[in-house]
Parts: C-alpha cells; structure tokens; sequence
C-alpha cells in the first residue's frame, strides 16, 4: 500500500492528508539503450512492515538471502572521486559482494554515491556475464523519482519503460539504471518534502535483516551488516550514528568522510585528552567549511558533537590512501570489532566472525582476531567451519583449521563424507565408475549365495572408515591440486597414497572428456609421483632394509596391495626406475609371442594336412621370422643395445603416415592411365606396389614413356584405352605432376622427418639409457621367473597341468611363485613402520620447503609478496620497475 494526496500547497500529515490504496506502481522496469537492463520495482508506504518487505524480496522477487548486508550511504549529489581511490571502491565493494553473496542497499538514485555503486555493478555485469548477478537494491523517495509517472499502472507495468532524463530532471532525480531492485517509498508529504522520506523504512528494514539467521534456521548467527560512507554531509552524520552499525569510512571522498577520517586517524596516532580532541575536531570543521559554507553556527556545533559521537563507536574503520586496495578487508575488519563489543558477547560471536572470514579467505585475519589464546577450541566446535572451508575450495583455511585443533576421524563420519561428495560440481568419473560397479555389484551378491557362509563374513564386514584417505581420495577425483595436498600429509601410508592417486588421475585422464583437463590430471599425477619417489629416497637413504619392507608391504588401505605393485600398474616408470623394476604388461614381445604361437599351431595343422601342406610351409616360414624378431627382447638384458630398441616403434607411426600419400597416388594414378582392369593382383600390384618401389628410386614406365602396341598382352596390366591412332587417350600430363608432388613428399619431407624422428628419439634414449634399461632388465627378469621351467614345446604340458588343477582345485594357487613377494605386518610392527615413514615424509617435506625458499623463484616470489600491499597505490609502470629490481638483486646475489 501507499499514501495518496494532492495537496501540495500546504503543510502536509500523513494521517490528516493522506488515505492508503493498493499500490499502483510494480512490476519491471526497463530502462532501455543497447544493454536493455531490467530492474524490479514496488512504491510502498513508509511505514511498510520490514517483514513484508523482506517476504517480496526473498519470496515474490526469489532473492537469496544475504550472507552480508552492505548499506552504503554518502553524499546524494555528484562528487569527484580520483580515478584510483574510484577503482578501488569499485573493485572493493564487488569483490566483497561477490564472494559472500551480499545485499547491497543505497538510495537507487543516479546520482552521487548511488551512482558510483551502479557503475560498480554494471562493470562487474559486463566482465562476469556466468557470475551470479550482484544484488543492488535501492531504496529511495517516490516523491523525488523524476519521470515517476511511467512506473504507474495499477495492473502492473511488466515493464515499464522508463528513461533517464538528467536535463529535464531539475531538483529531482532518475533511477539508476545498474540497481537490480526498488523500493520506491511514499509517505503522502509534497515534493518540496521528500527527501529523506525513505531514511526510517530503510533503517528498520536493514535492522530486520540484520536479526535474521543466516542459512537455514537451525543455525543462530545472524546476518552481518556494515556501513560503507563516501562524501556526504550532515545527513551522513545522523545516519552513520543512527544506524548503529559497523562503519567504514572511505577517506578521500570529500566532506564529513574526509573530517571523520582524519579526526579518527589522529586519536588512534596521540594521546590526547578530551579538550584537545575537541580543538582536532573544531579544526578539522573549520577546514570543511572554508569549502562548504552551507552550515551556519548552530548546524556547525551540532556537527562537531555528532563527530564526536562518531569516534565513540568501537566498530569503525576508515579506509584511508594507503590501504585503497584493501576495502574488503577494512570491511571484514568492522565487522571483526563489532563482533567484540560488550553487546555481542554471545557465543555464536566467533562463529559469525570466522564465517565472514572463510567466505572471503582471509586466513591472516582468522589467525589474529579469532584463534587467539582468549578461547580453547575443540574439533567439534569447528566442524561446520571444516565443511564450508572445503566445499568453497579454500585450502588455506583447510590447513589452519587443522592446525587448530580439527580431527579428521572426528569430523569425516560418513553422512559428512556423503555430503562432500553430494557437493562437489559434475564429475564424469565418478558417474562412469558408478555405472560399472552396479552391474557388478549384482553379480557379486549371486556369487555370495553360490558359496555360501564361506568366508562370508570377511568379505562384506565393513571397512574401517580412515579419515585421511577418504578425504584425500575426495580431493584427488575432482583434481583439486592444494587440497589433495593437504589430504595428502593426513594420510598415515603416504607412499602408497601417492602411488595410488597417480593411478586415479591416469586412469581419469584417459577418460576425460574434456580438452583441458587431463593435461592438469597428467601433471597432478606426475605431483604425486614425484613426492613418493622423495619420501622412499629419503627412507632409503635412513635404513635400507626398512624401506625394503615399505616397498613389498601389503597396504590395507590401497586394496591389499603393495607399492610396487601400485608403481607398476600405474606405470610410474621413474619411481619404478628408483627400484630397479618395470610393469610387464602390454608391451610388444606379448604380442609377438601370441602371433608366434598361433601362427605355428595354424602352420602345424595345415601341414598335418596333404591338400594344405604347402600352405602350412608358408605359415611356419612367415612364423620364423617371428620368432627372429622375438629374439630381439635378449638383446634388452645389454645396457647399451637394450634401449636402442624402442627406436622401432616410431618406425611404425611414420609407415602409417607414409601409406596415406602411398595410397592416394596409388589409386589415382591407376584410376587416370588403366580403365576396367578386374584382375585383382594387377589393381594391387598398380595401386600400391608399384607406387612404393617409387619412393626406392624404381620409376614407373606407364607414366612417361613411348607407347608400344607390343605392350599389350596378358601377362602385362591391362592395356588403357586407344584411340584411332592407337595412342592411349589418358591425360599424360597429369600422370606426371601427380608424380613430381608424390615424390616431393614422399621422397623429401617424409624420409626427412622419419630421420627427424630417428634423431630425436635417439637423443632422448641416449640421455635415458639407465633408466630404460633398468625396466627392460627388470620386464627379462620377470618374463623368465615367472614362467614354468620346461622349454618349448614341452612347455604344452606345463599348461595342461595348470589347466587340469584349475578344473580339479577351483581356488588353487598359481603354479609359479609372484615375481615380488609382499609382506603383511600386523598390529606393533606395522605401527611403527607408518610411524617411520610418517616421520620421514616429514623430513622430505621440510627439505623441500627450504630448497625452494633458497631457489631463485621462491626468493623473487616471497619478495613481491612483500610489496603486494603497496601494489595498488603504484602505477603499473612503478610495479614493473619494483619487480625488475627484485629479480636484478636476486641475480645479483
């Protein structure tokens, strides 16, 4: 509802001159120009209820509910402000707003600091178009509202086109057109009486937010509000004191916020007593109105005692030159004070103050004001903190709050566990996994009725839940690099962890479908590698034996494996390279040994055969030079011939590149000079053939040669078509630029890159050879001890056995002895040989740290951290320079 009256001419009072009617004046507002920016809008009464106000825009106008309220106030007409405090208010007020989902309340007109808001925002809108919209309401006098006749409709205006007018404005004022929301307030008074109609709504509605909880109603903290002032005159005065709120002060934005800025920042620099710090604030007045002479005497003693009264309230801070940058820690710091008067001692004090500061990670400002010695914290007390720290991906505040006092097997129950997952954004892999273990998991309840009750009871007693790896196995499925270090360190068997995350991240890699994300899965993986090649180099070079038993020891955690076989079948090759050892599994002499054995047994059965013995000759002479080729894999146990080996491969690449240009001249040129041809080994022999001994130098004679009629006969390709004269008709022309084109390619680029290849991969084997060679010595190794003594063909009868007992003994042991033995501690033992790694990773991640502190990168890093708060107030030229120096004094040392 709102006040309707048409007296104008006399002194007006809502209750003698007004009536209330429903609104007539709500809906959209479209303030048109290239961007087409809509806003919301409603023309209520001034003593609309805060509570139905808060109900439109929660409820009717779908608003989140705020984390943060943020009520900027200032001066009402246009004011300058220089170019880099502009900026940093801009990019302070967003940033705040952004990353805690905050209200943000001005006066919605297009002037002043409302203005300066509006632009703020719609810069924000233009660079984040897939952000979340910042929520700006304006709350301002319909009575001032020029052009306020174009919102009016009493079935609502969806929308209302609404223009912004500054010519014809006069002494009224536009909407701005970058707030989101309006409240338009009416209290029934005349035009001449308007401004400030809106002061007392807006003041009872931003202390009905500030009452609310935040999130769901189980919690008892309470929406955080902060003033923000620029500019302003005594009307900023009466409502900075009024409000009763945590202040901020923007020094160097004109008028009463400069005096309180000044006055503020001299008390907190002397000791003065009470008569001094009058004569400051006189001063200081004085000075204001040298520039603004509106004030007469009264108005001016009335100033210097609300002053005063401002510089009583605890929880004011001002923003002065030097800390431009950091509005939005001037902003956190107030509401850190107000939350330590005498009048918000509850116990949800700290919790509100340590939400604040989790929402916008500022970890230096925890560690001071809100983990002091003042309170004794216990792990329960932080485990909704714990939560939101890791489902916001702030890993700083992860790492703080278990330096204080967070227990993991505490925390990490599996309804938490349940909920992280739940929260975390798409992940492919884990929907891929879900739907290969359901059918299994089917599967697997059959098989348990078909055996029975034996060994029923191990195999579906439920897992103890371990902390440390459920959250590190959370942080590593959605390539979250810091928080999977820092699940990392929690995790007890960490070499195995290690190993284990680098197969995930492998495995994940290779099944993404995204273009950019396996580059990062492949370098985290290669992260994890390289940190349990440290810790088992570290543990090595402390006790040798001991860190044997680290490599074969059964992991309970990791699926009853142990780290070699981990390394193996993530084909970590340079931990493995660490060890002496390498995967055995698909690799080229498995191949081949398939191949052999098949073509023999196929060769051997047609020789069996009288009609088929000539082809079985065939087969076992093709199956000799296979088992030549086999031969090669001896050659691996050398150190120096061994790795030279690998150079084959990239022969077969390039012979897939070179039978493309093979086969498109091929076909062409057989296409163009022979028509009907449909003999099978002739279009063969022409299409690829003879185009291959091309490339050896051996040059066609159908291309460019004199035509004899004795050409033709059968024994020949097919003879082309004659014409009259008995001359073939083909285009010889093109026969022979296709010709200079294919050799041109062929001859030249091909065989020089296929050199290029040679080279290169020569070179990268050459600086490798040690580690190559180890894998090759260790896949030798392995291929014959794990294999039944009794050579070819004798070997038959090994396989039947294993064959036969497989079918007598279903769960029999394997013939052959496991390659790497494991070994499975239990109880004391075990304890202190995690203990022992523990401690050793310990030691590895502290060599780390001071290694690259002592590097180049971390001393030049840690000394532009230093001049990261001055960064803002300089010129981008001045930084560059700083920086230059610093990298030039880092050199020079």
């Amino acid at each position: 509802e709102y006040s309707n009256t048409d007296n104008t001419d006399e002194v007006v009072h809502n209750e003698q001159h007004s009536h209330r009617v429903p609104t007539d004046a709500f809906g959209d507002v479209s303030f048109g120009g290239s961007w087409q920016k809509t806003g919301k809008y409603v023309r209520v009464f001034t003593d609309t209820k805060p509570e139905v106000l808060y109900e439109l825009l929660t409820t009717q106008w779908e608003l989140p509910r705020p984390n943060l309220l943020i009520s900027v106030t200032g001066g009402a007409k246009n004011f300058y402000l220089k170019s880099n405090l502009k900026k940093a208010f801009h990019r302070g007020l967003i940033k705040v707003a952004q990353t805690t989902g905050a209200w943000i309340i001005t006066g919605g007109t297009n002037a002043g600091v409302m203005r300066h808001v509006g632009q703020a925002v719609r810069d924000y809108a233009l660079s984040n178009t897939k952000q979340r919209e910042i929520v700006a309401i304006g709350v301002a006098p319909w009575r001032v509202i020029h052009n306020r006749d174009k919102l009016v409709n009493e079935e609502g205006c969806f929308p209302a086109q609404y223009v912004i007018d500054k010519q014809g404005q006069g002494n009224m004022a536009c909407l701005d057109d970058n707030h989101s929301h309006f409240l338009l307030v009416d209290d029934g008074t005349s035009d001449k009486n308007a401004y400030g109609a809106e002061i007392p709504l807006r003041t009872q509605l931003e202390q009905y937010i500030s009452d609310q909880t935040l999130g769901n109603k189980a919690t008892t903290i309470k929406t955080p509000v902060v003033c923000v002032a620029l500019d302003g005159g005594y009307g900023t005065l009466k409502v900075t004191i009024t409000k009763g709120i945590p202040c901020v002060i923007l020094e160097g934005s004109g008028r009463i916020a400069d005096v309180i800025a000044r006055v503020f920042k001299q008390r907190n620099t002397s000791t003065t007593d009470i008569d001094d710090f009058n004569d400051l604030i006189d001063k200081q007045m004085n000075k204001f109105l040298e520039e603004y002479k509106k004030f007469d005497q009264v108005k001016k003693k009335d100033c210097n005692i609300k002053v005063s009264e401002v510089m009583m309230v605890q929880s004011m801070i001002c923003a002065g030159k030097d800390e431009l940058g950091v509005l939005d820690v001037a902003i956190l710091d107030a509401l850190f004070k107000a939350s330590k008067t005498s009048e918000s001692q509850e116990d949800n004090s700290w919790k509100k103050q340590l939400k604040l500061a989790i929402d916008w990670n500022r970890v230096n400002s925890a560690e001071t004001e809100i983990f002091t010695e003042d309170r004794q914290w216990t792990s329960s007390d932080l485990h909704w903190a714990m939560t939101s720290a890791l489902v916001g991906n702030k890993p700083d505040f992860v790492s703080l709050l278990l330096e204080y006092g967070v227990c993991l097997e505490d925390f990490l129950d599996e309804a938490t566990l349940c909920e992280l997952y739940q929260k975390l954004p798409n992940c492919f892999f884990l929907y891929k996994l879900f739907k290969r273990v359901e059918p299994k998991e089917k599967y697997r309840r059959k098989e348990l009725h078909k055996e029975g009750f034996r060994d029923i009871k191990e195999k579906i007693s439920p897992t103890h839940r371990i902390a440390g790896r459920d959250l590190f196995l959370w942080a590593v499925v959605q390539n979250n690099k810091e928080l999977s270090k820092i699940a990392w360190d929690q995790c007890g068997d960490c070499i195995s962890a290690a190993l284990a995350a680098s197969k995930i991240l492998k495995k994940m890699a290779e099944e993404s479908i995204d273009a950019d994300e396996p580059q990062e899965m492949l370098e985290l993986a290669s992260h994890f590698e390289d940190r349990a090649i440290g810790v088992f180099s570290n543990c090595y070079k402390n006790d040798e034996e001991r860190a044997q038993k680290l490599l074969v020891r059964i992991s309970r955690l990791w699926g009853k494996t142990t780290c070699l076989r981990l390394a193996l079948e993530a084909d970590n090759k340079k931990f493995v390279a660490e060890l002496g050892v390498q995967v055995y599994i698909q690799e080229l002499w498995n191949i081949l040994d398939v191949i052999s054995i098949l073509l023999f047994c196929l060769g051997l059965a047609f020789r069996l055969t009288t009609k088929l013995l000539y082809p079985g000759k065939i087969i076992l002479c093709i199956d000799f030079v296979v088992f030549c080729l086999r031969l090669m894999a001896i050659f691996t146990i050398n150190r120096t011939l061994g790795p030279k080996i690998i150079i084959m491969r990239d022969l077969f690449f390039f012979m897939f590149l070179l039978s493309i240009w093979v086969v498109a001249y091929g076909v062409a040129k057989q296409g163009i000079l022979i028509e009907n041809d449909n003999r099978l080994d002739w279009i063969m022999r022409g299409a690829i053939y003879e185009p291959y001994l091309v490339i050896f130098g051996n040059f066609p004679e159908n291309v460019d040669s004199e035509w004899r009629s004795a050409q033709c006969n059968p024994l020949k390709p097919k003879c082309p078509v004659l014409n009259e004269k008995e001359m073939p008709v083909f285009p010889e022309w093109l026969t022979i630029v296709m010709l200079c084109v294919y050799l041109l390619f062929a001859n030249i680029l091909l065989i020089n890159l296929l050199i290029a290849i040679f080279n290169y991969t020569f070179e990268e084997v050459h600086d490798n050879t040690d580690r190559i060679w180890k894998f090759q010595r260790y896949q030798l190794i392995k291929e014959y001890y794990s294999r039944p003594a009794p050579p070819p063909p004798f070997i038959i009868l090994s396989h039947l056995y294993l064959f036969i007992r497989k079918l007598v003994l279903w769960n029999a042991p394997k013939f052959q002895t496991a390659f790497s033995k494991a070994l499975d501690f239990r109880g004391k033992e075990e304890e202190e040989l995690l203990s022992w790694e523990a401690l050793m990773r310990d030691t590895y991640m502290i060599s780390e740290r001071q290694a690259k502190s002592q590097s180049m990168e971390g001393r030049i890093q840690d000394s532009s951290q230093k001049y990261n708060p001055a960064e803002s107030s300089l010129s981008s030229s001045q930084i560059q320079a700083i920086r230059w120096l610093n990298t030039s004094k880092c050199a020079s040392e």
